[in-house]
Formats: C-alpha cells, structure tokens, sequence
C-alpha cells in the first residue's frame, strides 16, 4: 500500500467519498456520537455552510479516492471565543495508520493560524485511544472530561477536551 496521498480542498465531486467515510464512521464507531446516518444533501449543505463562515474543509486523496477529510469550525459562538476552533477528522477505516489524520489534522492548524486563530479544541471519545494518541503527538494536550454525556450502541460514552495553542 503505497503512502503517498495529497491533501487538497474539498470539492463538491468529492462528497460521495467524504459521505461514505463519515456513515461508515457513525455505523461502527464512537467518533461520532450520532447513531443517524446522512445523505449526500446533507453532505452538501455542510460544504456550503462551512465555506459560507469561511472554514476549510480538507480531502485527503490518493488520484480521485477520498481518504479522509478534516475540518474545523467555531468552538462557541460568543466573540470571546473567536479565537478557537474546534476541528474534527476522519479517515477511511481500511487506510488507518497511515498518517492520514495527522497530516490532516497539520495543514487545518496551519490554516487556523494563518486565520489569526489562537487555539484549537478536539472533543475524542475518552475510549478512541489511537485518536487521544495521534493528537497527543500533534502537542494536544487534555484540558478536561464529561463523563456519561453521550449514548451510543448501548453504552454512556465520555468526551474528552484536548486543546493546543497555536
């Protein structure tokens, strides 16, 4: 398997791909606390809102396959908060550990600082410990937990706060 990829823009041709990773993700795993599959509209109208408030959102591709996609978003919509974003990423299950999600989760800082953020948020499952570990490699650091605050596949699940200034 080869481990080049290229990391782009997202485009709307792309979100057959993006819509098939991220409903794998909210079938098998805690990633997302939704257990509400969305469509390709859905997909859409999220591109549109996200290039709308002049957030990125970023496609991990080897040729036209879509490998993974990052974004990141307001953390709170009061104007203190206007300095942090909250960003999220996912990578297609079978092209795990292959740095995708690092390399995604890289060029949304860059953005964000050249964006004039001043902090990034990552809200993890506190049990998903290879996502708590590829952010603990980026320089997140854990700023807190709530326990019990989601339920899916018939369990509570906790969200842990990570956070890196940038």
């Amino acid at each position: 398997m080869s481990a080049a990829f290229d990391i782009r823009a997202c485009e709307r041709a792309d979100l057959d791909g993006v819509l098939a990773i991220y409903n794998e993700v909210i079938r098998h795993s805690t990633a997302v606390f939704s257990d509400i599959e969305v469509t390709l509209e859905n997909r859409r109208a999220w591109l549109e809102a996200k290039a709308g408030a002049g957030h990125p959102v970023l496609v991990a591709c080897d040729g036209a396959a879509v490998l993974g996609f990052a974004t990141y978003g307001e953390f709170r919509t009061w104007p203190g908060y206007r300095y942090t974003v909250e960003h999220s990423v996912h990578v297609d299950a079978r092209h795990r550990g292959r740095g995708i999600g690092s390399a995604l989760v890289v060029r949304l800082l860059e953005l964000a600082a050249q964006s004039g953020k001043h902090a990034m948020i990552a809200g993890i499952d506190a049990a998903n410990s290879g996502s708590l570990r590829m952010h603990a490699r980026l320089g997140f650091r854990e700023a807190g937990i709530l326990h019990e605050v989601a339920y899916k596949f018939g369990r509570w699940l906790d969200l842990k706060f990570l956070e890196r200034l940038i």
